[in-house]
């Protein structure tokens, strides 16, 4: 059995909606999260931190690594494994230390940095990724878990690597930062359209909608309206609420 948390559910910011970008996906062998923004805060709470522990970063805009700040907050007895995009290493070196928190390189556990690039991967588990469309890299995962795909696509407008990525997925995770009508060529998100769209085209089993924009997506009710515009051409379109889970 795989377990889905979503700890985080929305983009840009923290509101009473949610807190920004984090999942957790438990297999039986693999914890893993997704994206660190203030949902990571959480973590703790479903943890047990007796393996090791595989971060996956989509990008480096803050609602993705802000809750990176609280790293010492949690005891990873068994290693935290970060993996995200190039330059990550930069990135993490420039955050986490003085003046904005402690030093990373302090941290009272032992962590490992991956940088990496489009397409299969053995290390740090096996997964596939590319580059998805917004204006800074950012990068989508998939990863085959037991018997199960589970691909997660934030950030990006409807493309091709999209595309590719969650062909028969049993569980896409896809943004939804727009509502209906809504589309920005310099700054590419989906809406629940495209969202849909994309689950359709793909042969995916189920969609979870999320990464609400915080100053779009006011409310739990406009998430609502915008599942069932999703639904109109993907009926196994669900959205996520922070701390909703779900099992595959």
């Amino acid at each position: 059995m795989i377990k889905i948390v979503f700890l985080g559910t929305n983009g840009w910011y923290d509101t009473h909606t949610g807190n920004t970008m984090c999942v957790l996906v438990q297999s039986p062998e693999y914890d893993i999260i997704l994206d660190a923004g203030n949902g990571f805060t959480k973590i703790d709470k479903y943890l047990s931190f007796n393996r090791p522990v595989y971060l996956f970063i989509s990008h480096f805009h803050l609602d993705h690594i802000i809750g990176l700040h609280t790293l010492n907050k949690f005891n990873f007895k068994e290693g935290l494994h970060i993996a995200g995009p190039e330059g990550l290493n930069n990135v993490l070196d420039t955050l986490i230390r003085p003046p904005f928190t402690f030093y990373f390189s302090k941290l009272p556990y032992p962590t490992k940095v991956y940088e990496l690039t489009e397409g299969r991967h053995n290390t740090p588990l096996p997964l596939e990724c590319a580059i998805l469309s917004h204006p800074v890299t950012t990068l989508g995962y998939r990863f085959q878990l037991d018997d199960k795909v589970i691909v997660y696509c934030t950030d990006t407008g409807f493309c091709e690597n999209a595309l590719k990525l969650a062909q028969d997925a049993d569980l896409l995770i896809a943004e939804c930062a727009y509502k209906r009508g809504q589309s920005l060529p310099h700054w590419p998100h989906m809406n629940p359209d495209d969202a849909g769209r994309l689950a359709r085209e793909t042969n995916s089993k189920k969609l979870v909608l999320t990464h609400f924009d915080a100053a779009t997506y006011q409310t739990i009710e406009d998430r609502k309206i915008a599942e069932n515009q999703a639904k109109e051409s993907f009926p196994q379109a669900v959205v996520a609420i922070d701390n909703m889970s779900l099992e595959l």
